[in-house]
């Protein structure tokens, strides 16, 4: 629907599969948390599961449009449609989500590093719908954030950047994963910054020079609401607060 007000797609068909309920639900798969792909970001935003566990998800949804949207909006419909400017996107890509992909062929399973291909395009074939996004529980002392910055509250984002932190015994960086939206054809992560932060202590300096790493190959486009160097900018600094809001969340869980 969004590519076709914007006069990008123009179907000779639409289906209606909304009323397959049986896609709609949020369940606990044993090392995932399974999402069935026509859950709304309603469901997902008030699910308890998600907002203990994932927490970058639960942020991503809170700023999705109005509620209006939020009721009918799915997240496989926001995966399908591949925005690099949504939400969701960039999230599933940080939270390393597998998507489950079904057709006449049989069920396919995809890592989110391979799903999104370009512009408004993912693995999904023209014989096959998405089913269910499986998000894999992160390992202990690990919390995650997810921040963006847009004309409007709920909008599209001019920037936008995620963080996961895993925090090891002696409360140095374990692992990380860095995600940034809005800065190509698809969502990328910040490579250089993750291995960075590895094995290293999270304060201050520490994560100031890991925002300055975090735009490697970030290619944001520049229109009038911002040019390429503000955008940049604008990275770093939303990369530096979802590390600090992600560090704050993990050592809270784990009790530092």
């Amino acid at each position: 629907m969004p590519l076709m007000k914007m006069r990008l797609a123009a179907p000779t068909a639409l289906v209606d599969i909304s009323g397959i309920s049986d896609l709609s639900y949020v369940r606990d798969g044993g090392d995932h948390l399974a999402i069935g792909a026509l859950t709304t970001y309603d469901v997902i935003e008030h699910d308890r599961r998600v907002k203990k566990e994932f927490a970058l998800v639960n942020d991503a949804v809170l700023r999705i449009g109005d509620q209006q949207v939020r009721n009918l909006g799915t997240i496989g419909g926001s995966a399908c449609h591949a925005d690099p400017a949504g939400d969701l996107p960039t999230v599933l890509l940080l939270a390393d989500a597998l998507f489950v992909i079904e057709g006449k062929n049989g069920t396919r399973l995809v890592p989110a590093s391979s799903f999104f291909v370009d512009l408004f395009s993912t693995a999904v074939g023209h014989d096959e719908v998405l089913t269910e996004v499986r998000l894999p529980f992160l390992p202990p002392r690990s919390s995650s954030a997810y921040l963006k910055m847009s004309m409007r509250e709920a909008g599209f984002g001019l920037a936008m950047v995620g963080a996961v932190i895993t925090l090891a015994d002696d409360t140095s960086c374990q692992s990380s994963r860095i995600g940034i939206g809005a800065a190509g054809p698809t969502p990328i992560r910040a490579t250089l910054a993750e291995r960075y932060l590895q094995g290293r202590t999270l304060d201050k300096t520490t994560l100031s020079e890991a925002s300055e790493k975090a735009t490697e190959g970030a290619s944001p486009s520049a229109d009038m609401h911002g040019n390429r160097w503000y955008r940049l900018e604008m990275i770093k600094v939303l990369t530096r607060r979802s590390l600090e809001l992600a560090l704050r969340r993990a050592g809270s869980r784990s009790g530092v």
